[in-house]
C-alpha cells in the first residue's frame, strides 16, 4: 500500500510520524514523509523519501517561543493577544497554499493520509480531495475532554476546549478557505477535529493512558467500535544512538550520577544565563549537570568543571543513569523520563509543555514551573523537592506501567495498515 504521512513541526513533533514511517516501510511499504525543510535529511537517515513541507522550522519555532513569553505578560489584553497570534502564525498561514499543492500532489493514488497536530486542517482537506482515508497521530490528548488540567472542573475544561477549537478554526479560516476554494471543496462550516470525527478518521492517541487519568474512561465510546477511533499506543519514538552517548556513560560512570538538563529544540533566548543558572544551583546541591543543548548554543558560555555540556543524546540509553531530568516538557522527553523511571522537572515554554508540566505533577513524578518565571533560587528548591526519595520511588513505579517503545511503534503501524485496508475494501 501508499502511505503519505504529512507531519509538520519540532523533532520532536516530526519524529513519531518518522517512527510509524520506517515500521510502515520495514513492512513493505511504499512511504513517503513530508516534512520541514529542516528535517528532511532527518527523515532520510533512517531510510525513508522525504519531501519539503512548509518553512524552515527556526522561523516557526521563533515566532511559538516569542508568543508564548509575551502572551504571560499580555494574557488579559485581548486585543495585544489577536496581534500576537497573528504574528505567531504568519510564518506558517504565509505557506499554506505551497504546501497545500505539495501535498494534494503525493496523496494521488495514496491508500491513506497520516498527519500529525500541526496542520491538520490542510491534510483532512487533502483528504476529502482526494477521496482517501485519513489517520491523525495525537501526541497529548487534543480532543475535547474533562482530564487535560486535573485542577479544571471536568464540564468547564470541555467548554474551554470547544472554544478554543473554534478560536483555532477561525484563526487559518481565510487561508483554509482559499484551499477549498483552489481544490473545488465547499466552505467547512465546523473545526476540523469535529469534521475528522464525524468522518470516523482514525485518531492515534500516541502517549499512555496512564498519564491522564479518566480519559479512557471518558473516551470508551470512540474505542468501543470496531476498529477503535482514539486508541492509546504509547509515545513513538527510534530511540537513536547519537555519536555522543558512548563519550557522556564515561563521564557519567566516572562520578556520581547527574541531574540532566535539555531543552530540545526551542532555543533558550540567553544561554549564557541558563547555563550558569544550572551550573549555580548544581553546586549548591552538590551535583553533577549534564547538559543537552539540543538546538541552543551553549558555545560560547562559561562552564563549570561539574557540568558537561553534549549537543543530543539518546534519552533512552542515558536518563536511567541519571538521578533526575529537567526538560522543556515536549511529549517524548516527558515519555522518556517516565519510562526510564526517575523524577522530573519541566520548564515549560508553551502551551502543550504546560500539560506535560501538570501531567508530571498529577503523577507525582515530579513538578513544573514556566522557564521564564526560573532562578536559581527556584531551580535549588525545585531540585531538591524531586531529589527526594518518594519521588524516585513513585517514578520508578509509573515505569512499570509506560508502554515499551518498541511496542508502541508496532501498534500504531498495525492501526494504520488496518484502517487503510478496512476503508479500501469498504
Amino acid at each position: 500500500m501508499k502511505f503519505v504521512l504529512a507531519f509538520y513541526g519540532t523533532r520532536g513533533d516530526v519524529e513519531p510520524g518518522i517512527a510509524v514511517g520506517r515500521e510502515l516501510l520495514r513492512r513493505g511499504h511504499d512511504v513517503c514523509m513530508v516534512v520541514p525543510p529542516d528535517l528532511v535529511a532527518f527523515a532520510e537517515s533512517v531510510g525513508l523519501a522525504a519531501v519539503a513541507y512548509g518553512p524552515d522550522m527556526q522561523a516557526w519555532l521563533e515566532s511559538t517561543r516569542n508568543f508564548w513569553a509575551r502572551f504571560f505578560r499580555n494574557f488579559w489584553r485581548i486585543q495585544e493577544v489577536k496581534r500576537l497570534l497573528r504574528e505567531a502564525r504568519e510564518p506558517g498561514t504565509r505557506h499554506w497554499a505551497e504546501m497545500s499543492t505539495t501535498l494534494t500532489a503525493l496523496a494521488d493514488g495514496a491508500d491513506l493520509l497520516l498527519t500529525g497536530m500541526s496542520y491538520q486542517e490542510l491534510a483532512l482537506n487533502v483528504a476529502e480531495y482526494r477521496d482517501i482515508p485519513l489517520a491523525t497521530l495525537l501526541w497529548f490528548p487534543i480532543r475535547v475532554n474533562g482530564h487535560l488540567f486535573p485542577i479544571l472542573p471536568a464540564r468547564l475544561l470541555r467548554s474551554a476546549m470547544t472554544v478554543y477549537e473554534r478560536l483555532v478554526w477561525r484563526g487559518v479560516k481565510k487561508v483554509q478557505d482559499a484551499q477549498r476554494r483552489q481544490l473545488g471543496l465547499p466552505k467547512a462550516t465546523r473545526p476540523a477535529p469535529q469534521r475528522i470525527a464525524e468522518r470516523g478518521a482514525l485518531e492515534i492517541q500516541a502517549y499512555d493512558e496512564v498519564c491522564f487519568p479518566g480519559l479512557a474512561a471518558e473516551w470508551a465510546q470512540w474505542n468501543e467500535r470496531k476498529p477503535p477511533q482514539r486508541p492509546f499506543v504509547g509515545t513513538l519514538t527510534m530511540e537513536l544512538a547519537t555519536g555522543a552517548d558512548d563519550d557522556v556513560a564515561s563521564w557519567i560512570a566516572a562520578g556520581t550520577p547527574p541531574i540532566c538538563f535539555g531543552f530540545g529544540s526551542i532555543p533558550v533566548e540567553s544561554p549564557a544565563d541558563t547555563l550558569a543558572m544550572i551550573g549555580a544551583a548544581c553546586a549548591q546541591l552538590g551535583e553533577r549537570a549534564l547538559v543537552c543543548a539540543g538546538w541552543t548554543d551553549f558555545g560560547s558560555a562559561a562552564r563549570a568543571e561539574h557540568v558537561k555540556v553534549v549537543g543530543a543524546v539518546n534519552y533512552a540509553a542515558i536518563f536511567p543513569a541519571c538521578r533526575a531530568v529537567v526538560h522543556h516538557g515536549g511529549a517524548g522527553t516527558t515519555a522518556a523520563g517516565l519510562r526510564a523511571g526517575v523524577p522530573t522537572l519541566i520548564l515549560w515554554m508553551a502551551d502543550v509543555q504546560l500539560i506535560w508540566g501538570a501531567a508530571i505533577k498529577r503523577l507525582k513524578v515530579g513538578t513544573a514551573r514556566r522557564f521564564s518565571s526560573a532562578t536559581e533560587k527556584s531551580l535549588v528548591a525545585d531540585l531538591r523537592r524531586i531529589l527526594a526519595p518518594h519521588y524516585a520511588a513513585r517514578a520508578r513505579e509509573i515505569a512499570t506501567r509506560m508502554t515499551r517503545p518498541a511496542d508502541s511503534v508496532a501498534a500504531a503501524a498495525d492501526l494504520v495498515e488496518d484502517f487503510a485496508r478496512l476503508e479500501r475494501v469498504g
